[in-house]
């Protein structure tokens, strides 16, 4: 089987980048011969960089 998954959402400030990297990983692991390709489209080219720092979240007790 062949599945293209395309991700066009930036990899911060929503999850849907990063749970479709998560589908892709686990496609390939559970499902043996599958062929998995991943396109990187807008904003989630920036997923692909190496080396990024991950932003810190704004609590509410750091809010305050």
């Amino acid at each position: 089987m062949q599945i293209l998954l395309i991700l066009n959402d930036p990899p911060y400030g929503t999850e849907r980048c990063y749970n479709g990297l998560r589908l892709a990983l686990a496609l390939l692991k559970n499902e043996p011969g599958t062929a998995v390709t991943v396109f990187l489209m807008a904003d989630a080219v920036v997923a692909a960089k190496a080396g990024q720092k991950t932003p810190t979240a704004i609590t509410m007790s750091s809010a305050c």
